[in-house]
């Protein structure tokens, strides 16, 4: 399973829309991990292949994402990225969490388990 492409727009109508609303508001029914990338950064893309692996194994309970910050500018800049690469890790319920610089596989499953699926969990 590929990580689908966010643009401006689709993360505006599917993910958050920061336009109308300043805080948090996830439109989105599973957890979500978005990986922002370039393609002329070489950590973006080994986080890629990670998020690649990741996608699937998680991919029915969790959504994948990436957004080419090249490309959406504005999307880098509503959240102030100071690093190439990041991956935000947005649980269904709560705030986001950034996560800049370079993820390895075992961090990023880490965090899948503490702040992604710790509610689904809980659930079943």
């Amino acid at each position: 399973m590929q990580p689908k492409t966010l643009n401006t727009e689709n993360f505006i109508s599917s993910i958050h829309d920061y336009v109308h609303h300043r805080e948090w508001i996830y439109k989105g029914e599973k957890p979500a991990i978005i990986h922002f990338w370039t393609d002329w950064c070489s950590p973006s893309q080994r986080v890629k292949k990670v998020l690649r692996e990741l996608s699937v194994e998680y991919g029915d309970l969790i959504d994948f994402y990436r957004v080419n910050v090249d490309e959406e500018q504005e999307l880098a800049l509503e959240f102030g990225l100071m690093h190439i690469p990041s991956v935000l890790f947005i649980p269904s319920q709560g705030e986001p969490m950034m996560q800049p610089g370079e993820i390895r596989e075992d961090v990023a499953r880490e965090l899948i388990s503490r702040i992604l699926l710790c509610n689904l969990k809980s659930a079943i």
